[in-house]
């Protein structure tokens, strides 16, 4: 079964790949997110390419590798590929800048071709490293001389902070910048993705729906299971606590997304609409929403076709972060 509707692409930098605006994250099927059976995660996947999607995101620590591991295997059974961009320096042990050789970074690029059983991987990126990563003009030396002998096809950064990025737009390699961008965190959308753009560099936007937060259906007695993120790291106890519900206290997000939810009104889905919000974004490739199960797979597709949101829309969204979300976050990343 294939999409009857193409989604819209869009080019995604300079790679010469053009990717679908809504792409797949696949944290949530490798881990820290609850369990999710290979039977569900190949459901998923199956999805959300035979509706349309031409991007899925992974990384080498989601699951220690199951991840990318379950996209070698939905894809082994299909006739196309879709672009798989993964990720690699989480499993820096300890977790300095220090370990980011030319040796490890071959050695952790090399174990997720065999993941995901290629020879040359579309895009592989540094993982929110430490940021004297991002100024290392070594790591980048290393990195082009993996696409030199076609390891890789290109390369990118994840980053935690606004200033991480603009760090990284000073290296002529660099071919994407993925940050955390949503109705909830706005920084980005001041001078990175500006500066991305004149660099014609692609943008993905990650923790598009605040972990949840932004589907509307929580409130302040939901709880998380203890192999979830949303549970453990909520302070930031496990990695940075930004990735949690974007850093906005548990409480004042759920208050806030209450406000998001009646903005959308009765006939939109509360999390199509808070996509929508960031496929809109002047600079903004693809938003990459996870899934743990085909609904929620498919609810976040439809945000490709549904309407733009009014000026009205997007002047209520504005007062929410302004009153509610800004004093939280704004200058932390």
């Amino acid at each position: 079964m294939t999409s009857s509707t193409p989604l819209e692409t869009r080019p995604l930098g300079r790679t010469g790949a053009d990717v679908s605006v809504v792409g797949l994250g696949t944290w949530q099927l490798g881990g820290d997110w609850g369990d999710v059976s290979s039977e569900d995660a190949a459901a998923v996947l199956d999805a959300v390419l035979d509706a349309g999607v031409t991007l899925l995101d992974t990384a080498d620590v989601y699951g220690d590798g199951k991840s990318e591991e379950r996209i070698r295997q939905s894809l082994a059974a299909r006739g196309e590929r879709p672009f798989v961009a993964t990720k690699a320096g989480r499993r820096a042990d300890p977790f300095t800048a220090e370990q980011y050789t030319p040796e490890n970074l071959r050695a952790w690029i090399d174990r997720s071709r065999r993941n995901l059983g290629v020879d040359t991987l579309d895009l592989v990126q540094l993982h929110c490293p430490p940021p004297a990563v991002y100024s290392d003009q070594r790591v980048y030396d290393a990195l082009d001389a993996l696409v030199a002998e076609q390891a890789i096809a290109a390369y990118g950064v994840s980053v935690e902070t606004v200033e991480e990025g603009v760090t990284a737009l000073q290296h002529p390699g660099v071919q994407s910048i993925q940050v955390i961008l949503n109705i909830f965190r706005r920084k980005p959308l001041e001078e990175l993705l500006p500066a991305a753009a004149r660099a014609q560099v692609g943008v993905l936007a990650r923790v598009p729906l605040a972990s949840g937060l932004l589907t509307g259906k929580y409130d302040e007695s939901t709880t998380f299971g203890a192999d979830d993120h949303r549970n453990y790291n909520r302070n930031g106890e496990a990695f940075d606590v930004g990735e949690t519900f974007s850093g906005v206290p548990f409480d004042v997000g759920v208050a806030a997304a209450r406000e998001v939810a009646e903005i959308a009104g009765p006939d939109v889905e509360t999390a199509a609409f808070a996509l929508r919000w960031v496929i809109d974004q002047p600079g903004v490739t693809a938003v990459i929403p996870g899934a743990r199960n085909v609904k929620q797979a498919l609810g976040n597709v439809a945000a490709a076709s549904i309407p733009s949101l009014s000026d009205s829309q997007l002047a209520d969204l504005e007062r929410v972060y302004d009153e509610r979300i800004r004093a939280h976050v704004h200058d932390r990343w």
